[in-house]
């Protein structure tokens, strides 16, 4: 049956202003960034590992009618729309101390866990971010 998950997907406001955060700032690469006509298709992994890719959706068309995505949009500038992102590191510390020196702002400082050390941020448009230094 299926043997990868290839591409996942959360809502930003700004195409923009997503890859500036999530390339700029936290270090991951532009996979793709295709001017579809109807959308935009950008999507961004973690360097070298193009096969994982993490769709940056503008909500609307054609997923969407203005209205459906207004709410949308909405709701993303509110938190409420469930995003989540969970990366991993060599050093959960030391990422941290680099990404707070890019202006990251974090909702949790780095703590340990029973599988690792783990710490939280949001990005501009409301979404979760966790990066994990896993034990071991």
């Amino acid at each position: 049956m299926f043997n990868a998950i290839t591409h996942s997907q959360i809502y930003v406001l700004d195409q923009d202003e997503a890859l500036d955060f999530y390339v700029g700032k936290l270090g991951l690469e532009v996979a793709a960034d295709v001017d579809m006509g109807f959308m935009r298709w950008l999507a961004v992994s973690v360097p070298g590992h193009p096969e994982r890719q993490i769709l940056l959706e503008r909500p609307g068309a054609p997923a969407m009618s203005e209205e459906t995505a207004a709410q949308v949009r909405d709701l993303v500038t509110k938190g409420a729309m469930g995003g989540w992102l969970i990366l991993t590191t060599e050093d959960c510390r030391k990422t941290y101390e680099t990404l707070r020196e890019r202006g990251v702002e974090f909702t949790e400082e780095p703590t340990e866990r029973p599988y690792g050390t783990d710490c939280g941020l949001r990005d501009p448009f409301g979404n979760r971010i966790r990066f994990t230094q896993p034990k071991g």
